[in-house]
């Protein structure tokens, strides 16, 4: 079982560096006026989302399911394990959103400023926060 926790661990730490770097990216790309510039983001931001986001994203939560059924009987009845599951599932939607942004970037239709990705930026900061509370401290 620690091989699979060392395995979720890795995933949800890869995950999460792209979760903080994407908005961060679209906050730059939303500020950029130049076309040289805007394509560099588009580059950065498909390799980022694509190579390192969403193979990260698989490994973290299959390796959470492989987790979960290991600890079920344990766990499965615990509020804090079902509050987890439900800002994982959250961070799975701000996943898909990001995805869609890019998509938006990469067809130049983005319609969100800056100031929104400076915002949309701490979401993920908020949701780790609370996981570590509710993993660590197992609150109820």
């Amino acid at each position: 079982m620690l091989w699979v926790k060392a395995l979720h661990l890795f995933g949800v730490i890869c995950w999460f560096a792209g979760l903080f770097y994407l908005p961060r990216l679209f906050v730059y790309h939303a500020m950029t006026d130049d076309q040289p510039g805007s394509e560099r983001f588009k580059l950065m931001e498909r390799k980022l989302y694509r190579v390192i986001m969403t193979p990260s994203a698989v490994i973290a939560v299959g390796s959470g399911v492989w987790l979960l059924t290991l600890t079920w009987r344990a766990y499965g009845s615990s509020l804090w394990l079902w509050l987890k599951l439900a800002l994982v599932g959250l961070l799975i939607g701000f996943h898909l959103y990001c995805g869609r942004t890019l998509r938006r970037f990469a067809a130049d239709q983005n319609l969100s400023s800056d100031r929104f990705f400076r915002w949309f930026n701490e979401m993920p900061v908020l949701v780790l926060l609370a996981i570590l509370v509710l993993v660590v401290v197992k609150p109820f």
